[in-house]
């Protein structure tokens, strides 16, 4: 599209990005000190990090708007993402235009809005009960566990609902206030249309090209991997049978407990059927690799393969692929949908609960599963819902068409295509 950008992130984030990944034409791609350079680390202030982080990229974002402008090459817009309410605050008081990038489902927005312009009350009384219900409006009904997390009565990060009211906030305040939206037309019609005060625009999926609409086949990652990849599981995916191989991760942030670590080790043993599985090393010491190691680690290397990290497009658009055991989150979420992998919704919190709903009952695309008392999610249920989800021509069928939406989306006069060239056409380039 011939439009130039330039990223501004934190050091910690960019000394996180892939260096081997050439920088694409026409960004640039700049950094600045949060006071957290080698990252947020457990044990840390949650509090003091996002001070220092409103405090310093706060100062960061208005030198690089003012400085580019005095050097005559002004910024047409700027485009900030969520819980980072500050960039929108800054660019109001330097009255320059800001745009807001979404990037979890739509529904999850339309539920943040709802809950801060009169729905409040209703969750927190009612949000501990499991057999209770709300609807709101433009939304399929919603149970208690179908929830962002943030917004329950158990929430124990209160900073985060401040950060997303303080979101809300903004955009009621902004006139004719548009939002750029990590999903396309087809996948959330209602939900896109919930909220009459806001116009939000789907511009997703944002998925690598190579994996998406096959502009551009060298653009295979989005060049932030948190981890080393491992290689060789592409090579051992290879030898595998189409559809035959369940592929297990729970992303880059969650921290599952060691009992629900075993329970699914044992639910992929029972279900007998080879698996590709992402445990993250979270070890540093020996002693630490000893305590972390699973009581039946020489099973499972038998059956399938464990990896401290992959390629997850990459795995996922292997043909060798049958089932996506995922935490929900949406970036996993949309990937899945992507590569028309039918799932097993394991969410954990945050907005992974809604999307779990979604797979679940909305596209028909997988299954979720149901804690016990303890919260563990048993063996046995493990591998009920893989056993589900490999046999159901339905939820196949589902997850392909799924894939074919995302595809027609991005393509050429795609909706996503057509809206996000709307959006460029309507800032002036």
């Amino acid at each position: 599209m011939g439009v130039k950008v330039t990223l501004l992130t934190a050091f910690s984030a960019l000394n996180r990005m892939t260096k081997a990944i050439p920088t694409p034409q026409g960004l640039t791609i700049l950094g600045f000190s949060d006071g957290y350079d080698d990252g947020f680390k457990p044990g840390y202030d949650r509090l003091h990090f996002f001070s220092e982080l409103t405090k310093h990229g706060s100062q960061a974002v208005t030198n690089l708007i003012t400085e580019s402008s005095n050097n005559g090459r002004p910024f047409t817009r700027l485009v900030y993402t969520t819980l980072l309410p500050w960039v929108g605050q800054v660019a109001r008081r330097l009255n320059f235009p800001s745009t807001f990038l979404w990037i979890q489902p739509a529904i999850t927005l339309d539920i943040y809005y709802y809950y801060f312009n009169g729905y409040s009350d209703d969750i927190q009384k009612n949000g501990n009960d499991s057999s209770w219900s709300i609807e709101l409006p433009g939304l399929p009904p919603l149970s208690s566990r179908d929830l962002p997390s943030f917004l329950l009565p158990s929430n124990q990060l209160a900073f985060a609902v401040s950060l997303f009211k303080e979101h809300i906030e903004f955009l009621e305040a902004e006139t004719n206030s548009t939002v750029l939206v990590n999903s396309f037309d087809k996948l959330e019609p209602g939900a896109l249309r919930a909220i009459e005060k806001l116009n939000l625009v789907a511009i997703g999926p944002l998925i690598p090209s190579a994996f998406l609409d096959e502009k551009d086949p060298s653009d295979t990652a989005f060049g932030g991997d948190l981890f080393k990849t491992s290689r060789n599981c592409i090579e051992w995916l290879d030898s595998k049978e189409n559809s035959s191989v369940v592929y297990v991760s729970f992303g880059s942030v969650c921290e599952l407990s060691k009992n629900q670590i075993e329970e699914i080790a044992r639910g992929l043993l029972k279900s007998q059927r080879p698996f590709l599985w992402v445990i993250r090393a979270t070890a540093t010491n020996s002693e630490n690799e000893e305590e972390h190691k699973l009581s039946c680690e020489e099973e499972l290397e038998k059956q399938g393969m464990i990896v401290p990290w992959c390629s997850q497009v990459e795995v996922l658009s292997h043909p060798s692929l049958g089932c996506f055991v995922t935490h929900c989150g949406w970036n996993s979420t949309l990937e899945g949908l992507v590569c028309g992998v039918p799932v097993v919704a394991f969410p954990q919190w945050s907005d992974q609960a809604t999307n779990a709903k979604l797979i679940k009952d909305v596209w028909k695309t997988g299954v979720r599963v149901t804690v016990n008392e303890e919260g563990v999610v048993e063996g046995e249920e493990i591998e009920r819902c893989i056993e589900m989800v490999m046999e159901s021509e339905e939820m196949r069928r589902n997850a392909k068409k799924c894939r074919i939406m995302a595809r027609e989306a991005v393509k050429e006069g795609g909706s996503s295509d057509f809206n996000l060239k709307a959006f460029l056409s309507e800032i002036g380039i």
